[in-house]
């Protein structure tokens, strides 16, 4: 069996060449550009590095970028104030506040104060409670990238039988509720579940999302079955995923490494995310 590995860093460059095409476009129809709020409170090493990407990205496609750096003492009613004035501020089109935040800030006050209209990673429970609905304009924005590349390799969702590992808010509920709305049945494993490598290997379509290196191995996937790794971890001081790749891939009909595979797809969802919120409060189809 031929493995195809799934692109996601060419995958993320074409989707933003796109979205970069599209803005030059409004941009000299309208005179306006979508603008995107960043804000970061604190000193996290990642999360800076983050923000700092998100932003470079945002000058790479013409939108305008409001970048907000805060000291780690912010108390929770200033960063609200914060938010109200990014709320009312007709040029912000998407607000992201970087998680996470310090712990004497209630992370979900602070999400829940964003309008859902602004909310483009797609946690506001108003947004959530559309993803169910399935008539969400927001999604979050890794699982938005995951459908986004299955549709760019062609890959079959409807009918399929999908399997997510991981039951996360950010990751593994919303991307099985995309999945869901594409025709897919779908099976939600987490770390309660009996006899999760069988439950796993009858999979058509793998999903890893449980934060734990190589928890996946060979004897977990069918034979031609679509892995996906959303996986994150340092070992030895290596990027690593949730997919023991080396073995695993083999089996596979497609597969998505780590690095270069769901990770570059997050900022240019994120993207696509506040130029749809720009276009729908701007009336522009």
């Amino acid at each position: 069996m031929t493995t195809q590995i799934i692109d996601g860093k060419q995958t993320a460059k074409d989707l933003r060449a796109e979205i970069a095409k599209e803005v030059e476009s409004i941009k000299s129809k309208t005179g306006k550009v979508p603008g995107l709020a960043t804000v970061l409170v604190g000193e996290d090493p990642a999360s800076a590095v983050y923000v700092r990407n998100k932003n470079k990205v945002c000058k790479e496609l013409g939108f305008e970028s409001f970048q907000h750096t805060l000291p780690a003492e912010t108390t929770e009613s200033e960063l609200l104030d914060l938010v109200e004035s990014l709320n009312a501020n007709p040029g912000v089109n998407g607000i992201l506040v970087q998680l996470p935040l310090p712990d004497h800030i209630d992370s979900n006050k602070i999400l829940n104060a964003i309008l859902p209209e602004k909310d483009v990673d797609g946690f506001h429970p108003h947004n959530v409670g559309l993803l169910t609905g399935g008539t969400a304009l927001l999604a979050p924005c890794t699982p938005a990238g995951i459908i986004h590349m299955l549709d760019r390799y062609d890959i079959p969702i409807e009918g399929k039988h999908a399997v997510v590992i991981g039951r996360s808010n950010i990751v593994g509920k919303p991307i099985a509720m995309l999945l869901l709305h594409r025709n897919a049945t779908v099976t939600i494993c987490h770390s309660r579940t009996k006899d999760l490598p069988q439950m796993a290997a009858s999979a058509d379509i793998l999903i890893a999302a449980i934060g734990r290196a190589h928890f996946v191995t060979a004897d977990m996937v069918k034979d031609g079955a679509v892995v996906i790794d959303v996986g994150i971890n340092r070992v030895d001081g290596k990027l690593t995923g949730d997919v023991d790749f080396e073995t695993v891939s083999p089996k596979t009909s497609y597969i998505t490494p780590v690095p270069g595979g769901v990770g570059p797809m997050t900022i240019a969802m994120l993207m696509s995310n506040t130029l749809k919120a720009f276009k729908n409060v701007n009336s522009i189809s």
